[in-house]
């Protein structure tokens, strides 16, 4: 049965799909809650904001996602164990499965959206669902389509989203009831078994993420702010400071996660904001709490207290509590979600050795190089069973979400870098003066001061020496910075334990880079760093 009060361009029978019962098309926000809660899919916390829970599956599920491995543009996966391959034949099955589920539903939600906010470089893309909720998830995290152009809207992609139907592993040739698949010939992605709202948004990153760079597109998972003109990227993996960072009172926000980077300047992927909530505070992030208070919200896997309110330090369901909101909801942003060309790229890393600098100016090779293999650490209490730092490498700082060699996205970066004269600089958030255990974490406010000095240009007459074991540039001096900690190794009492460990780093880079090294060129492999001989 059509609900025949939306025109539409393209009929859901173009997916395969019959369904009998009620069809809402592109409802708005507060239609959309207002079924959530009259079907029970999720209630309203005192604030009157939605909130949903997601069962057992309360994060993404990388073990269960796949890619159809089928001629066409799959030719071009570097397949492993992030990209894993599935066949056509399992694929036919999943989706006359999912196709059949949908069409008995009483209900489908349909919502039509963009992905990427420049109209030169957006993706048609539209949601199928079963939950009201999930497609005012889609309404948040998408670019909003205008209601004159839905008429005319076709999709590329298309989401068809059954989160309550589970898969048979033996017999349906999964892993487990979770299934999330990319058929990219197809325009298709299949998802069923997770009710986790993130599968929906990262299935069409990935997708982006393999068709830009066809066009010299580079997309990138980072954050990104401008002062008007010039813009700055902020790549970094969780914990190291991408999202506080980027969030600053004299420059305004393009976007804190999915962003490319065309020949016009760089546009947000997204259309709102996807940001974790746990151990939230109005002190500290003012802004993305305030959003937590305002309808149209989406707040996930939240306990609330007895009153209704978010209790942000409760982590009883998950440590990954999130909150979805419109980007309109961010007072501080540029108003079309797109800027200038980066001036600046900074890569953001938390390393619990101690031994890489505060701040490091990279060449362009040097930063294909750390672009590629995405460094940061885990310290004791993170997960079960570390007691001691650990290096973690993910790929262009999003490997789960990458689906062409990483060469690829790092020629491109250091292309760009190179074509428009941006400065690239890393940023150590994490520890010196012996490592974690030994010493405090870098004081936030000396972060906060090297960083706006090299956004400013305050760093251009300064005197920066050459880092022999890792190779880029190193400031000896920045005002609000005390000088002892721009060389990690003045500060640890015991130098021979650096060098050990700062040896011991290095060769961790080497052994994680190898894997890549076939596809880069020469010039890039010789920009990582090399272990010195020390007494």
């Amino acid at each position: 049965m059509q609900d025949s009060s939306q025109e539409t361009a393209v009929p859901l029978s173009v997916h395969g799909l019959d369904p009998s019962g009620k069809v809402h098309w592109n409802l708005g926000w507060q239609d959309l809650h207002s079924s959530a809660v009259e079907l029970g899919e999720a209630r309203l916390t005192s604030q009157g904001v939605l909130l949903a829970t997601t069962g057992e599956r309360t994060g993404r599920s990388p073990n269960d996602r796949f890619i159809v491995d089928e001629p066409g543009l799959a030719e071009d996966v570097w397949w492993g164990e992030v990209n894993k391959s599935t066949n056509s034949k399992v694929f036919e099955n999943l989706l006359g499965m999912v196709r059949g589920h949908l069409n008995s539903r009483e209900n489908l939600f349909v919502k039509d959206a963009f992905c990427g906010a420049d109209p030169n470089h957006r993706m048609p893309v539209r949601l199928v669902t079963e939950k009201a909720w999930h497609a005012a998830f889609m309404h948040n995290m998408f670019v909003r389509a205008e209601e004159e152009e839905l008429g005319s809207h076709e999709p590329e992609f298309t989401i068809l989203h059954a989160p309550s139907l589970r898969a048979v592993p033996g017999r349906d040739g999964t892993n487990s009831h979770v299934f999330v698949i990319l058929a990219l010939d197809r325009g298709l992605v299949i998802i069923g078994g997770t009710h986790y709202a993130g599968e929906i948004k990262k299935a069409i990153f990935t997708i982006m993420n393999h068709i830009l760079p066809m066009k010299g597109l580079l997309p990138m998972h980072c954050s990104a702010n401008t002062d008007g003109e010039d813009s700055a990227l902020f790549f970094g993996l969780s914990g190291t400071g991408k999202t506080t960072l980027s969030a600053d009172p004299n420059r305004a926000l393009v976007g804190d996660d999915e962003h490319g980077w065309s020949d016009d300047g760089v546009f947000n992927f997204e259309g709102g904001c996807y940001a974790k909530l746990i151990g939230l505070s109005e002190e500290d992030e003012p802004a993305i709490f305030a959003t937590t208070r305002m309808p149209g919200s989406i707040l996930e896997n939240v306990v609330l207290n007895a009153d209704g309110t978010p209790d942000f330090e409760n982590g009883s369901l998950t440590q990954n509590t999130r909150g979805s909101y419109p980007i309109e909801s961010i007072e501080n942003r540029t108003q079309d979600s797109m800027a200038g060309h980066p001036k600046n790229v900074v890569f953001l890393t938390c390393d619990a050795f101690g031994v890489l600098p505060p701040l490091s100016r990279l060449t362009p090779e040097q930063a294909a190089y750390h672009f590629i293999s995405g460094y940061t650490a885990k310290v004791a209490g993170t997960e079960v069973g570390i007691s001691e730092p650990q290096a973690t490498f993910s790929t262009c700082f999003g490997a789960p979400f990458m689906p062409r060699h990483p060469s690829v996205y790092a020629d491109l970066l250091s292309e760009k870098i190179k074509r428009h004269e941006a400065k690239c600089w890393m940023i150590n958030t994490g520890w010196v003066a012996g490592g974690y255990g030994d010493s405090s974490r870098i004081k936030i406010k000396w972060t906060r001061a090297l960083l706006n000095a090299a956004l400013r240009g305050d760093l251009d007459d300064v005197v920066f020496v050459t880092d022999e074991r890792f190779g880029f540039s190193v400031p000896l001096a920045c005002e609000g910075v005390p000088d002892s900690i721009l060389q990690p190794r003045e500060t640890w009492h015991d130098k021979k334990k650096f060098d050990g460990t700062a040896n011991l780093l290095a060769q961790m880079f080497i052994e994680n880079f190898e894997q890549f090294s076939s596809g880069c060129s020469e010039e890039v492999q010789q920009a990582g760093p090399k272990p010195i001989l020390v007494d």
